[in-house]
Order: C-alpha cells, then structure tokens, then sequence
C-alpha cells in the first residue's frame, strides 16, 4: 500500500507519544530511469540501487545477456528474477522466484536466455580467478 503525496503531507501525528516521521530519512530511487552500467562481467550490467560500502551491502538489478556466466563465487545472496531465469549446480530460479545463498558456499551461475534479477549481496564477495581466489573491489 503506498500513500498519496497529498496524504502524506496532512498525515498525523503517531499516537505512540507524538513521535513524528524523519524528514529525509526515505529514499526514493527510480530504476527506469536509471543507465544499465558494465559490470567486469562480459554479458552481466547493473543498476546499483543501494549501496554502504562500509558495511559491505548492495542491492542492485541485474541484467543478464543471453549465455552470461558469472564464475565460481561466495557470498551472501538473495536474488529475485524479474524476467528470465538463471541457474546453479543445484537448479533454476524463473521469474517470480526466489533463490538465497548460504554463507560460505561457492557457486557458478548462468543464465541461458537472459534475465533481469533483483539481487541483495553483502560482501566480500570473492571469485575464483585461476591464480586463486581473491575479493572483488566492486
């Protein structure tokens, strides 16, 4: 449920003691207007919807290209699929679903016909590189 603008500037008072809402403390981000940005991923962009590198969190859509493979990488994650699918060793998540990782488990994941995925990570995230692993700056 969303409130009106008009609501929301003649709201009341909370009745939990006069508690008033913060003002500034809602961000509103609009993703369709927003650029698609190159990840180093060939085939995978993103549009960073909240980021505090401090504490490690992004919440991002991403967009997959028909055939993009991200390699072998752990991290926390929860992905939702907007449109397409994209898939693991242990199966696909289509669009509508919902797919989250362990903490401490590697995975590859690819994406056949393409998707667009709304992904929460908290990092590090660290990929498999053939020298080793290593943690990824972005």
């Amino acid at each position: 449920m969303t409130m009106s603008s008009t609501a929301a500037t003649i709201a009341k008072p909370s009745r939990s003691g006069g508690v008033q809402p913060t003002i500034g403390g809602s961000v509103y981000v609009k993703p369709q207007d927003m650029e698609w940005e190159p990840t180093q991923f060939p085939g995978i962009s993103i549009k960073t919807l909240y980021e505090d590198k401090e504490k490690g969190e992004l919440t991002c859509f991403l967009k997959w290209e028909p055939g993009a493979t991200l390699p072998m990488h752990k991290h926390p994650e929860q992905s939702y699929v907007v449109e397409g699918s994209f898939y693991d060793h242990e199966g696909i998540c289509r669009a509508g679903e919902f797919v989250w990782r362990r903490v401490g488990s590697f995975h590859e994941t690819h994406s056949e016909e393409g998707a667009i995925i709304l992904a929460v990570y908290r990092k590090p995230n660290i990929f498999q590189h053939s020298a080793g692993y290593s943690r990824d700056a972005g």
